[in-house]
């Protein structure tokens, strides 16, 4: 994965508004240029403790995967229920509701 192609994605994400999430697809729908699984990279290379809203970006199922350090899933599902955000029984978020359009 190119690192120079982080800074685009990191910059998606940073405009996803509290309450709201977006899937690794869509962010690489509006970047251009890059896959799912590239927003994915670059999403976990980003500080849990980051100012970019990581948590946001959740799978085109509405849940949350794992990060490829194995770690922040508890802590993502956490914060985005701090924001409102509320998940099923199987660990999905309604993306009809919260999906964020870009707006």
């Amino acid at each position: 994965m190119n690192p120079t192609l982080y800074q685009p994605i990191h910059e998606i994400i940073r405009l996803i508004p509290s309450g709201k999430v977006a899937t690794y697809g869509q962010i690489a729908e509006i970047v251009g240029g890059c896959t799912a699984r590239m927003v994915g990279y670059a999403a976990s290379s980003i500080p849990l403790d980051s100012d970019i809203p990581w948590q946001r970006v959740i799978n085109y199922k509405g849940g949350i995967s794992l990060r490829s350090s194995g770690s922040g899933e508890l802590l993502q599902q956490k914060l985005l229920e701090a924001e409102g955000i509320k998940f099923d029984k199987s660990g999905r978020a309604d993306l009809e509701h919260y999906r964020w359009e870009g707006e």
